[in-house]
């Protein structure tokens, strides 16, 4: 198996997806959890307690600036 050459045509399907396609959230509630594993930590009471002051200042937004 070969790979692709940096100078080689790009087909159908071998690209990255542009950004303003892209989708941080469903539209469903953001929990403090999401909060927590979005910013790659590890679900502790500390953690938690970050993510509740960080969405109650910044509101679902708070996910959207961690995640493309």
């Amino acid at each position: 198996m070969s790979t692709p050459q940096p100078d080689a045509p790009r087909t159908f399907g071998d690209h990255a997806t542009p950004d303003e396609v892209l989708h941080a959230r469903t539209g469903t509630e953001v929990s403090p959890e999401d909060l927590v594993l979005a910013a790659g930590r590890d679900i502790t009471p500390r953690n938690l307690e970050w993510a509740k002051r960080k969405l109650a200042e910044e509101g679902p937004a708070a996910l959207d600036k961690l995640l493309p």
